[in-house]
């Protein structure tokens, strides 16, 4: 790894393959949600490949690429075009790919990375085009003779398919992994993906090569598929950063061809020497008209887009709320949302309510959800709940350990806070006549913590805070009850 650091630059673009969150799929009327279905049910004519058929564009599919180009940075096309992207494939059911080639949607866009410890940088999006996804071969073996054999499902086939493709512009696999999560936290936040790689509806293909330091010639390219989490990609990007590095030291020449990552072996393994894109026999597709997007269109489509999340992370750090926690916060519109409603629900002042509603998402909100493995759509307590026991605690109601006390009960009944502080008897106590007998039961039990503190140990008077604390059941007011214990 140190000869790739010092004496190689690693390059690295990214093709990734989204599927989007449309009823139907991208030219027909069969239900796009096929997940648990029985093999071959969402399915027609269509879908299948039959002669005869006739493709019809899925508008839902042209508004999600819109808004994802618009998310992204990119220009949006007022004139493009469908293609046929021919290549014989069991999984193929026509024998060539409704798919973009040289007028795409979206283009010329970049998103912004900024993986830890490094300054941000933009990373440039060469283009954002449509397809259709294929069907799903289903690869077996015979219990019996053991021999090989493969099964084709076309329920994904025609499924509406964004790609992404990514300027050559990244130069670590840290880098290639931040691009992703920030890639598919925008699908999720605008609302066009569910984004999953583990699901196989968000899947990234890396084109990996290397040149000398100092160099601005592009060394030859490998293009690692088979990739289904962020670790893979950023292993099978290392992975082959020490191979691509070896075999240039030994003199070796790196051909142009597609690998596919083993996660079992931690490694890539060779599949196939690298197809150019005159191998498709690309031409226009002559069944579907071209794609005209108006300058109205655009901007109604511009006017659906939510705050995207660094527009909100900057305004959460104007707010008081630190980078940390801001992108914590952000990771997610849902979580940012109830922080947020919480917020606004607690109505103190501003910056002190992002700040405690902060401090609850966060610590004890974040903590019950993944003791629970729930999501923040799932919590039971709605913001107005959440922002009644923040406040309780910040008027000093209850004390903090209390106020952890009520939560747990108002996640397990539904009830109010104050309604579990009054039946419970759980308000803080700050009357000192309620916590002299405390105070000095404390001191009487506790002869040398006292003996250390009038020695000149005053660190020993937290030591009996505690000891009252505890009598209490943590209602006391420590700072109450810190100053009888100086006086008695």
């Amino acid at each position: 790894m140190t000869a790739v650091a010092t004496k190689y630059e690693t390059v690295i673009g990214l093709e990734v393959h989204c599927q989007l969150l449309t009823k139907s799929k991208m030219f027909c009327g069969c239900s796009a949600d096929y997940s648990g279905a029985d093999p071959n049910t969402h399915v027609c004519p269509v879908c299948m490949g039959m002669p005869g058929v006739l493709p019809v564009i899925n508008e839902q599919a042209i508004e999600y690429i819109t808004m994802t180009g618009l998310a992204l940075n990119c220009e949006i096309s007022g004139f493009s075009k469908f293609d046929r992207k021919n290549y014989p494939y069991p999984d193929l059911m026509k024998g060539y790919q409704i798919s973009q080639y040289d007028l795409p949607v979206c283009h010329d866009g970049w998103l912004e990375i900024a993986p830890e410890g490094q300054d941000p940088r933009r990373i440039g999006i060469t283009r954002v085009h449509m397809e259709e996804d294929t069907a799903r071969l289903l690869h077996r073996t015979d219990d019996v003779t053991g021999e090989n054999y493969t099964l084709v499902d076309i329920n994904r086939s025609g499924t509406p398919l964004m790609e992404i493709v990514s300027e050559p512009d990244m130069r670590s696999p840290a880098e290639a992994r931040d691009y992703l999560v920030r890639l598919r936290q925008i699908l999720r936040y605008i609302g066009v993906s569910e984004a999953n790689m583990e699901d196989g509806n968000f899947r990234c293909d890396a084109n990996v090569s290397l040149r000398p330091v100092g160099s601005a010639t592009f060394g030859t390219k490998v293009e690692v598929k088979n990739m289904n989490s962020f670790r893979a990609v950023h292993d099978a990007i290392a992975f082959e950063e020490i191979r691509q590095a070896g075999m240039l030291d030994r003199g070796e020449r790196i051909i142009q061809e597609t690998r596919g990552w083993v996660d079992e072996r931690n490694e890539t393994v060779s599949q196939r020497t690298k197809e150019h894109a005159n191998d498709y026999r690309y031409f226009p597709e002559p069944d579907l008209p071209p794609l005209k997007l108006s300058g109205k269109y655009v901007a109604d489509v511009r006017a659906k887009l939510p705050e995207l999340p660094q527009s909100r992370f900057e305004r959460f750090v104007v707010l008081g709320i630190s980078a940390h926690d801001a992108e914590a916060l952000t990771e997610a519109r849902e979580r940012a949302d109830y922080f947020e409603a919480v917020a606004r629900a607690i109505n103190l002042e501003p910056r002190k309510d992002a700040k405690l509603a902060a401090n609850w998402v966060l610590g004890e909100v974040g903590r019950w959800l993944n003791a629970h493995n729930r999501e923040i759509g799932e919590f039971p307590l709605d913001p107005e709940q959440l922002a009644g026991l923040a406040r309780l605690v910040d008027e000093g109601k209850v004390t903090s350990n209390v106020g952890k006390e009520v939560f747990e009960q108002m996640v397990t009944s539904g009830k109010g806070a104050a309604e579990i502080i009054e039946a419970s008897g759980l308000a803080q106590i700050s009357g000192e006549d309620q916590l002299l007998t405390a105070v000095r039961n404390a001191i009487a039990a506790n002869p040398k913590a006292v003996a250390d503190y009038q020695s000149g140990k005053t660190s020993t008077i937290m030591f009996l805070v505690g000891q009252v604390m505890r009598e209490t059941r943590g209602r006391a007011n420590a700072g109450v009850v810190q100053g009888l214990l100086e006086k008695e």
